[in-house]
C-alpha cells in the first residue's frame, strides 16, 4: 500500500502540474481571463506548487539518523536543544528539523513559499467561483 502511494502521489502531482501549466500558458496566450476554467487551472498550478514545495521541505528535513546528517553537513548536533523541542520536527507546519539553534535542515524558502502558493491557489479558486457565478447570472 505504501509503495503504491509513493508511486501514485508523484505521478498525480506531475500530471496535475503538466495539465495546469499547459492550460495556464494557453489561457495567458489567448487572453482568456474571463473563463472560470482558466482560473481553475491557475488554482491547480498553485496547489501543485504547494505540494511540490511541501515535499521538498518534508524530505529535506527527513533523516534516519539526524545526528549523522548534521555532522555530514558540518553542523553540530545539539541533543539538549532537540530534546527540549521534540515536537518541532513532527509538526505539519511550519516545517523545521533543526540540528541546533542556528541550523535547520529544511531550506529557508520552504515555509514562506508554502504560504504564498497556498494563497495563490485559494485566490485563483475564489476568482473561478466568482466568474462561474457571474456567468450564470447573465441572461
Amino acid at each position: 500500500m505504501a509503495a503504491t502511494l509513493l508511486f501514485l502521489v508523484p505521478v498525480a502531482v506531475l500530471g496535475g502540474l503538466c495539465w495546469a501549466a499547459w492550460g495556464s500558458v494557453a489561457a495567458i496566450l489567448s487572453r482568456a481571463w474571463r473563463s472560470p476554467g482558466s482560473w481553475v487551472r491557475f488554482a491547480v498550478l498553485g496547489a501543485t506548487g504547494t505540494l511540490l514545495v511541501y515535499g521538498i521541505g518534508l524530505f529535506s528535513g527527513f533523516a534516519h539518523e539526524i545526528d549523522e546528517t548534521c555532522h555530514r553537513l558540518g553542523e553540530e548536533y545539539d541533543d539538549a536543544y532537540r530534546a527540549e523541542r521534540w515536537r518541532e520536527p513532527g509538526r505539519w507546519f511550519p516545517l523545521h528539523n533543526r540540528c541546533n539553534a542556528d541550523y535547520d535542515l529544511v531550506p529557508a524558502y520552504v515555509n514562506p513559499s508554502l504560504v504564498v502558493l497556498a494563497a495563490v491557489a485559494v485566490g485563483c479558486a475564489a476568482v473561478a467561483v466568482a466568474l462561474a457565478i457571474a456567468g450564470r447570472r447573465r441572461p
